[in-house]
């Protein structure tokens, strides 16, 4: 990293350090569970613009900017609609969560199941999300401490410890409640950043936007796998992320659809704008995992501004985490629903989560992997109306998980895989899987004829 890291270093710590002082100074407190949990303020609950931001910039995190830029380098502009693929995940999620909340009438995702499935896919549920969680706080700051030195150096831990701890800190403070106004100030922050960037590199000699718009070629082999394989995964993957779903059940109704979708829409755009960082590496001799390498073109002043916005996103998914963690130990499993546990447990995944990297795994995994894990819950939450026995939850999870064991380990057969080139693992795993865990969900209508069966003893069939 050397060169314009170490002259930039003391001010790299300076926005670290400062921008979390400031939230923290700023972050309002939060007393009662309704505000720590819920993010209300005077029974009053975030507007579709307070929605709407916390959504994006909740998602549009620092390993997504990485990943995206990796991916334009990879394969141009395809590489970046691939990307931007996940972000339909906002529009399944706001409409699943507006139907589950107007007609089914539930108040979470853990109601809705433990309705239709009892404790026990709560318990199983709560365990695929808190893993969920857990990565997303190694994923994102090991994409920080990047920034500040190579793997396994001191400074490169000693950012990564500072800034976990110091966004740990105004989240105990406020909680959900503390997310979503930080969110606020980061949205904005981001936007204006992102323009900045983007004005800068337009400017460069040499390089169009016109150029790096016709990079890439629209083939199987050179993204559209993944941009396949991404809308697939959108049908289950927002389901298990509960920074996204959390946030479907605190504002009334049409505030909620028209922010997720919304969010859906910006997201997308944000993070495909962002796959040019990438792609303009590529067109000036630059390789993949370089934004340092690609800003060192236009001076330090661009790699601050880079490294500024990995932080920015990076502090507001972590909060996020650390709020949703909170809310699924203390609220979801009923564990003790008090801000006093709550903020407990926000110190515990911080601590948990900051193990792994101490260990190097890949990021990207942490989104395709996790991703394929769970789509077993495609046909739980997408075809939500429709009821099931118990089993069924269970046998579609469990074959969603042994799938993205079975691709993790890179054991594919060679006779599913119908296309050629990067991705095709995990296109055709995820649609083959897919299939497998829909028809294990409905298998057990046809052994099942009366609803007692169906229903757990302690629910009322009538009311379905």
């Amino acid at each position: 990293m050397g060169g314009i890291i170490e002259n930039i270093a003391l001010w790299q710590w300076v926005l670290v350090i400062g921008t979390s002082l400031l939230l923290l100074f700023i972050s309002p407190l939060s007393k009662s569970t309704e505000a720590f949990f819920k993010a209300s303020h005077k029974g009053k609950s975030p507007n579709w613009a307070m929605l709407t931001g916390s959504l994006v910039i909740s998602w549009v995190f620092a390993k997504s900017i990485a990943n995206a830029s990796d991916l334009g380098n990879e394969f141009g502009i395809v590489g970046g609609l691939a990307y931007a693929g996940y972000y339909f995940s906002f529009i399944v999620a706001g409409i699943v969560i507006y139907y589950l909340r107007k007609n089914g009438g539930f108040t979470s995702l853990h109601h809705f199941l433990q309705s239709r499935f009892g404790k026990g896919a709560i318990l199983v549920f709560s365990v695929v999300i808190a893993f969920r969680l857990f990565n997303e706080v190694w994923s994102n700051t090991m994409v920080i401490g990047s920034y500040f030195g190579d793997y396994g150096s001191a400074p490169y831990y000693w950012s990564i410890l500072v800034f976990t701890g110091l966004t740990l800190a105004y989240s105990l403070k406020g909680g959900l409640k503390s997310s979503i106004f930080s969110d606020a100030i980061q949205m904005v922050l981001f936007a204006i950043l992102l323009a900045v960037i983007l004005y800068i590199l337009s400017g460069y000699q040499g390089t169009t936007v016109g150029q790096m718009v016709e990079t890439g070629e629209f083939s199987w082999g050179t993204g559209l796998n993944l941009l396949v394989a991404a809308l697939l995964q959108s049908l289950s993957y927002p389901f298990h992320d509960p920074v996204m779903t959390d946030r479907g059940f605190i504002s009334p109704l049409k505030t909620t659809i028209r922010s997720f979708i919304l969010a859906g829409i910006i997201g997308a755009i944000c993070i495909f704008l962002f796959s040019f960082l990438g792609i303009f590496g590529s067109l000036n001799g630059i390789g993949k995992g370089a934004l340092t390498e690609t800003a060192q073109l236009f001076g330090p002043i661009l790699l601050l501004l880079i490294n500024f916005i990995m932080i920015v996103s990076a502090a507001s998914t972590l909060d996020s985490s650390f709020s949703s963690f909170s809310k699924l130990a203390a609220i979801d499993l009923k564990l003790r629903g008090t801000v006093k546990f709550g903020r407990i447990t926000m110190i515990i995944v911080a601590v948990a989560g900051t193990i792994p990297i101490f260990f190097n795994p890949a990021i990207l995994s942490a989104t395709t992997v996790s991703g394929t894990m769970v789509i077993g819950l495609t046909p739980v939450f997408i075809f939500w109306w429709i009821k099931v026995p118990k089993i069924g939850f269970y046998l579609s999870l469990g074959a969603g998980i042994l799938v993205g064991i079975l691709l993790a380990v890179d054991c594919v057969p060679s006779q599913i895989l119908f296309t050629m080139g990067a991705h095709n693992k995990l296109l055709w795993m995820n649609v083959f899987g897919i299939l497998l865990c829909t028809t294990l969900y409905f298998a057990p209508l046809l052994f099942y004829k009366r609803k007692k069966d169906v229903f757990p003893a302690n629910i009322d069939p009538k009311r379905y």
